[in-house]
């Protein structure tokens, strides 16, 4: 059995070296810090408060809405930072270290100079032990902690970066550089669900409405501040108003104007009002509350306010390709498989606001069916199906699905656009509509779900039927629609007599079933 030490670095590793890689603070150090201030993750305050590191907590941050607990250390009653999670306790020490003058000499430092880092720690006072800087390199010699701080120099000088002055994951995804972050933690893209402008509203699908922002589907999913030296400049905990639970942070421009970015529908809040908070710093967590909410997702609107004071809402995407271009970010928002940002972004962006020529076309890169695809087997858009690339027959599941969407949208004469929308509504619904593909029927459709074949529902206008699909159904539908002799329509033929033939096995097992059930009865009656 892994002893205390080992269990918490096999824990925090991954924390220690996201520090690393967007502050230049070794990982081996903060492991080794942790380590000793915290026992090994056991102490009180760690227990109860998070608080990792012994961090105190100054009038600035009480004032600021931080919350704090007290403890005994060098006086009775001592206030201790109070963290809503352990990363948010490794992300404030490292801040507390950079904002320190005290500890700008470390900072000067290699990020894979542990010692160095040891001995500067221990001069500056962080602890009063006296041997602290001894007891740092004892643990981390002992654990071999600097292989930590290698695996980050190597991963960042393939980038052609240093420690400090690159992109991070933010604890598993997020791009995040040391000044700009996106607002989820995504690996390749996040899902926009309902872009900027005109649309028919979700609430009153008899009128339209003018979106001001961007949906992302998400759920219960960390957010974080996009840039550095923002100001927490409103908090809403009012569940019964339009956008739930949310925050606006106010970020300044050296020409006066101000960027306000929005956060709505949040589940919780983990900012006050007054608070400074840095890239890739969580503020709240992803919901669904709020009176004008569908579903879980996270509203996301900017406003641009000039130095006047005149303010304005501007397309969120506009803001994003700026933040994209400025941080060396590379995820994607994709609307119906098509990059948003993609038509905002300049080889050297001079604003985010700036007025530019932008086109409305369509990215034929990828097929609905490759889109659907996409989605069904990624996690960045909370819609995708678990393990499909390890299991062979939820590979076959999603060919199939995948095909006869395209199928059908095809039949119904759809324009490419419409069937990239249907692609995304059938993916966030895990449903397709296949009554164009079965003319016979009143309605068809087939749903898909974790852990259990597909679900083929029927109605003739007489009876409604639910049929789960076996493999040789799977098969047979999966022959037909990857037969490149056919054309769409003998695809469409071929198709539709497979789910007949489903549909008349299906009813002669349902007549059989009740005929052995009321001979059954008769029987214990005859008895």
């Amino acid at each position: 059995m892994a002893s205390s030490s080992q269990q918490y670095v096999d824990q925090y590793a991954e924390y220690a070296m996201e520090q690393m890689r967007l502050y230049g603070i070794p990982a081996s150090v903060t492991l080794a810090q942790g380590i000793l201030e915290s026992a090994n993750g056991k102490s009180r305050l760690a227990q109860n408060e998070n608080n990792h590191f012994g961090i105190k907590a100054t009038q600035s941050w009480i004032n600021n809405g931080g919350r704090y607990g007290l403890y005994t250390d060098d006086k009775p009653n001592e206030k201790f930072c109070s963290y809503d999670s352990v990363a948010d306790s490794y992300a404030h020490h490292s801040r507390f270290l950079k904002e320190n003058s005290r500890y700008s000499s470390c900072f000067a430092l290699s990020a894979d100079d542990y010692k160095g880092w040891a001995w500067g720690l221990d001069k500056a006072g962080y602890a009063t032990s006296g041997k602290y800087a001894p007891s740092l390199i004892s643990v981390i010699e002992k654990m071999d902690l600097s292989k930590y701080d290698r695996m980050v120099m190597e991963e960042m000088a393939a980038k052609g970066l240093k420690p400090g002055q690159g992109q991070g994951t933010s604890y598993g995804g997020a791009v995040v550089s040391s000044d700009y972050a996106f607002p989820l933690k995504k690996n390749e893209f996040m899902l926009v669900t309902s872009p900027f402008g005109l649309k028919q509203d979700p609430c009153n699908p008899k009128h339209e409405q003018m979106h001001k922002g961007i949906d992302i589907k998400c759920n219960n999913e960390p957010l974080l501040a996009t840039e550095k030296n923002g100001k927490v400049i409103a908090v809403n905990e009012n569940t019964n108003t339009p956008g739930g639970k949310s925050v606006t942070i106010q970020y300044e421009r050296e020409d006066g104007t101000k960027m306000q970015v929005y956060y709505a529908h949040l589940s919780s809040v983990g900012v006050k009002v007054g608070e400074t908070v840095n890239a890739g710093q969580q503020i709240g967590i992803s919901g669904n509350t709020g009176t004008r909410t569908t579903g879980p997702h996270l509203h996301l609107g900017v406003k641009q306010v000039d130095a006047d004071g005149k303010a304005r809402d501007i397309d969120p995407a506009i803001y994003l390709a700026d933040i994209a271009s400025k941080g060396n970010i590379n995820i994607k928002a994709m609307h119906n498989g098509t990059d948003i940002l993609e038509k905002y972004k300049v080889e050297n962006p001079e604003s985010q606001t700036q007025d530019r020529e932008i086109t409305n076309d369509l990215d034929l890169s990828l097929t609905p069916e490759d889109w659907m695809k996409k989605l069904l087997s990624s996690e960045d858009g909370g819609v995708g199906m678990s393990g499909m690339s390890a299991d062979p027959i939820m590979d076959m599941v999603i060919t199939m699905f995948t095909s006869l969407m395209a199928l059908a949208t095809t039949i119904d004469n759809k324009s490419e656009e419409e069937k990239m929308a249907i692609a995304t509504e059938s993916a966030l619904n895990r449903s397709i509509d296949l009554t164009a593909v079965v003319p016979s029927m009143k309605e068809c459709y087939l749903t898909i779900s974790e852990g259990s074949l597909p679900v083929l529902h029927t109605n003739d206008g007489k009876e409604n039927l639910s049929i789960q699909l076996t493999t040789n159904d799977m098969n047979r539908l999966n022959l037909a629609l990857s037969d490149s002799s056919l054309d769409e329509t003998q695809k469409q033929q071929r198709v539709s007599s497979v789910i007949g033939n489903m549909i008349v096995n299906a009813k002669m097992s349902q007549t059989y079933q009740q005929g052995m059930s009321e001979g059954q009865e008769q029987g214990m009656q005859l008895k």
